[in-house]
């Protein structure tokens, strides 16, 4: 005669945790494709991310409150349990990199290379389309002293060419970087400088920041200034940091091939 033993259930918590980082990963895809597809504004994808961190956290908790009771009890739901931390951490740890960058970085989401007097954006029919009527602010020079501290590399850059033979190298690097171009004006005419407006893109979320590079022609070089201002949020983690230095490592890739 054969003795069934019956089996410990399945702790609730477990089963839970697993359930909700398994939702906090749907919701993380949703808020990414309305955001990319444009099929929602900013906020509203905003808010779903939200909740997808809200339940990813909740998922690490309840993980912890099954490990507590399958210790206590014996009940099965440790393989649940963990794939609900796994599954949260994975949606946790961007917004964990965000937060630590923004600890570690000055709030600024406007960043130039000249500080003093930087390139100004275009308020052309043609530039304020592509912007969708959004115009940078202008904010003092003593607000953009953090970020000589925080972005030490970011500094203007010298080209030995001439004004026209520099503009052009700019836009193949624009070009290179894959960003939209929105406007071009080379140098010389009544203000000498040469501008160029595009549009870049962040990686993940695809959010659109704005980018305005001045070409100054002087004697026997040009000098390059290029501002990145993110349009959504008062911090940007470095990102426009980090595309200005990436332009600059272009240029010199395209010096050095030339």
């Amino acid at each position: 005669m054969k003795r069934y033993t019956e089996e410990e259930p399945v702790s609730a918590a477990a089963t839970w945790s697993r359930r909700l980082a398994l939702f906090s990963m749907a919701l993380v895809v949703i808020a990414v494709l309305l955001v990319r597809t444009r099929a929602a504004d900013v906020a509203a994808s905003a808010a779903v991310f939200g909740f997808a961190i809200l339940g990813a956290c909740l998922a690490v908790l309840l993980a912890g409150t099954a490990a507590a009771i399958i210790w206590r009890t014996g009940r099965r739901g440790v393989s649940s349990s963990v794939l609900g931390v796994i599954l949260a951490a994975v949606v946790l740890a961007w917004p964990a990199w965000l937060a630590a960058q923004a600890v570690r970085l000055p709030l600024l989401n406007d960043i130039s290379t000249d500080i003093v007097n930087p390139p100004g954006f275009s308020r052309s029919a043609r530039a304020l389309a592509a912007r969708n009527g959004h115009v940078p602010a202008e904010i003092p020079g003593e607000d953009r002293l953090p970020q000589t501290r925080a972005y030490p590399r970011v500094q203007p850059i010298a080209i030995d060419l001439d004004g026209d033979e520099a503009f052009a190298l700019v836009l193949s690097a624009v070009d290179a970087l894959g960003w939209q171009l929105v406007e071009q004006n080379p140098p010389g005419g009544r203000i000498g400088d040469g501008r160029i407006e595009a549009i870049d893109r962040t990686l993940i979320m695809r959010f659109p920041d704005d980018i305005t590079i001045r070409v100054r022609p002087l004697a026997g070089q040009t000098r390059v200034d290029v501002r990145s201002v993110s349009r959504y949020g008062r911090h940007d983690f470095g990102v426009n940091a980090r595309r200005i230095e990436r332009f600059g490592r272009q240029l010199q890739e395209l010096l050095d091939a030339r």
